[in-house]
């Protein structure tokens, strides 16, 4: 493996960040400063030390993050000067699936492309559970349309979708607005928002608290 890959995969430099490190003579191979970014190492044989410190080879990183309001999820749409969930974490690990830019909680960041996959294919019906709250009250007929599904409008004004079945149960709804929990098992874009919208209703707040096995803590 190269050493560059190595130290992304562990999540401590990128390969450019490598290559900087190496001319600083940062990291050394088995005691020797590394002369190449892509010079050779055995994770399993070799010691490897990034800043003097003694780098743990693991193939894969998972991290639970509660992504903060105003961070993108995105990386590749995203504004200039945007902040995404990747500035708070060390390199090598991508986002698995998106949340919207104000919506906060659970992001899972991995650099295990496989287990992306099988968490956000649609034939798995992974669930995902929202705490929201919407501006208006919502009816026990709202609540029926919502869990049965509802038709999701696209730009020009047509019918884009009807989502599948889901769970809804509300846990406050005797201010003007209301608040509650919502389990989905898909992810269509804006997609509680859009649901909410086509009950003439609007989120006014939205926290991921599951995805899959995983409970934020």
């Amino acid at each position: 493996m190269r050493l560059d890959k190595f130290l992304s995969l562990c999540g401590k430099a990128s390969r450019s960040e490598t290559l900087r490190s190496v001319r600083r003579g940062e990291i050394t191979v088995n005691g020797v400063p590394a002369r190449r970014g892509d010079c050779p190492v055995e994770p399993d044989t070799d010691t490897v030390a990034f800043r003097g410190e003694t780098v743990v080879y693991r193939p894969y990183t998972y991290v639970m993050l509660h992504k903060p309001d105003g961070v993108v999820s995105a990386t590749e749409d995203r504004l200039a000067g945007e902040p995404t969930v990747l500035d708070l974490l060390p390199p090598g690990l991508f986002p698995c699936g998106r949340l919207d830019k104000h919506t906060t909680g659970l992001m899972l960041l991995t650099n295990n492309g496989k287990l992306a996959h099988r968490l956000l294919s649609p034939a798995r019906h992974v669930d995902k559970t929202y705490a929201f709250t919407v501006k208006f009250p919502l009816s026990a007929e709202d609540v029926a349309a919502l869990e049965s599904g509802v038709s999701l409008r696209n730009a020009d004004g047509g019918t884009d979708c009807v989502t599948a079945l889901c769970r809804v149960e509300l846990t406050d709804c005797t201010g003007r607005g209301a608040a509650g929990r919502i389990t989905l098992h898909e992810g269509k874009y804006h997609q509680i928002k859009r649901m909410m919208e086509a009950r003439h209703n609007q989120i006014t707040s939205l926290a991921r608290l599951t995805f899959g096995p995983l409970v934020l803590d």
